[in-house]
């Protein structure tokens, strides 16, 4: 039985409501992987919960881009599996969700653009202590300039991410023992996929203090203006690889033209499970996936 909707505010009042538990059936399978169909207010409420109880927690997100890597690499296998939350950071994906009857429920995609306003909100009012790891040296000083202009309230350390990320090296040392020395609330890793992944992995364990861990990509270099933002209709709309990929061809171009297509067996997957599925649904006269 799915667990009763419960509706709480958002500290700032002005989002809508959301529920105070998880279904169980919003943690589902696409695309041959695990995912979570949870709004933004839904993951900070989970991330506030387990900070409340001293538990740390490891927040993933997948696109197309992940689950191609997810399938051939085995540490960014292990990284999702890991994970205590994964968001789904891809438009086409919740779409895909629609398509095969594993959402009845209307999302938006979670990604750190996304949810930025409201978690630095959130940040700022519950005094959350931030540490930003990622970016090229200097990058993350100006970010952090132009979110303290806008959240003078906030807290937030940061460390580049040109380091020797390697397992025991002295600068991959130096960076733990920063973010131990700081014990940050939140832990905004943003090295690009598969390196952040990768670095959360092998030392999310070696940080301390009870912590969110969050993969946020390229997040500092838009906040520090040194790339370019789609506007948001377009993540909307579900074409915003389109703006990336015309801003960065030479570099994007296998992501979004070529990987999707090595999708096509889970995606098949996908939809023969739905066929065989489908017919339950209907003998008992309900969705599988109730709202």
């Amino acid at each position: 039985m799915p667990e009763a909707a419960h509706s709480v505010p958002s500290p700032q009042g002005g989002a809508r409501p959301f529920r105070r538990k998880r279904r169980a059936n919003e943690r589902v399978s696409l695309l041959g992987e695990t995912m979570d169909l949870v709004r933004h207010e839904e993951v900070f409420h989970f991330v506030a919960a387990r900070l409340n109880r001293g538990v740390s927690s490891i927040i993933a997100n997948h696109n197309l881009h992940s689950l191609y890597l997810a399938r051939r690499n085995a540490e960014v296998r292990s990284f999702f599996t890991a994970a205590d939350l994964v968001e789904v950071d891809s438009t086409p994906l919740l779409a895909w969700a629609r398509v095969i009857g594993r959402s009845s429920r209307q999302f938006h995609r979670c990604t750190y653009l996304d949810w930025r306003d409201f978690f630095w909100e959130r940040a700022q009012a519950e005094g959350w202590r931030v540490f930003f790891v990622g970016g090229e040296p200097g990058v993350a000083e100006t970010a952090r300039e132009a979110i303290l202009a806008d959240w003078p309230g906030v807290t937030l350390q940061t460390h580049h991410g040109y380091f020797d990320a390697s397992p025991g090296s002295d600068e991959n040392t130096a960076v733990v023992e920063a973010i131990n020395a700081y014990r940050p609330h939140i832990l905004l890793v943003g090295m690009g996929m598969p390196r952040q992944e990768i670095w959360l992995l092998e030392n999310h364990a070696a940080i301390t203090a009870p912590c969110a861990h969050f993969t946020v990509g390229g997040a500092f270099d838009y906040e520090a203006g040194v790339q370019k933002a789609a506007p948001r209709w377009m993540g909307q709309m579900g074409v915003e690889w389109l703006f990336r990929l015309l801003a960065d061809p030479t570099r994007l171009f296998s992501r979004y033209c070529v990987e999707p297509w090595f999708l096509i067996g889970p995606a098949l997957g996908d939809l023969k499970q739905a066929f065989l599925t489908k017919p339950a649904a209907e003998i008992e006269g309900t969705t599988a996936f109730p709202g």
